[in-house]
């Protein structure tokens, strides 16, 4: 996935039942892990278990080139859901994006523990 420089992911959320992988394949991304701020230069490999509250953004002046991977591959249809919505209707709004996260064992995570 491409992300356009300072842009923000999703809203922070948690799958129920696979993991996330994100290999940084340029540009910095900025990993939201609960409360902990993290951020990935080029080269990086970030691995998110199930259950754990995460985000991911573009802080940075360049596109951020992300290679992403899902064990199980339940959530691959997630993102040609939100292709679609975004085809249909415009920009995703968080409030959107939640509703199609919610298809794919995943949501918004409002609460963590540091």
């Amino acid at each position: 996935m491409t992300l356009a420089p300072h842009t923000d992911g999703p809203p922070q959320h948690r799958h129920g039942r696979h993991d996330e992988g994100f290999y940084v394949v340029s540009g910095t991304a900025r990993f939201t892990v609960g409360t902990t701020i993290y951020d990935a230069p080029a080269g990086t490999l970030a691995m998110i278990p199930p259950g754990a509250p995460h985000t991911f953004a573009n802080p940075g002046d360049e596109p951020l080139v992300l290679l992403n991977t899902f064990t199980p591959d339940l959530y691959v249809q997630y993102f040609r859901d939100l292709r679609d919505m975004i085809a249909q209707t415009g920009p995703a709004t968080p409030e959107a994006t939640a509703q199609v996260m919610s298809r794919y064992a995943t949501e918004v995570a409002t609460d963590y523990a540091d």
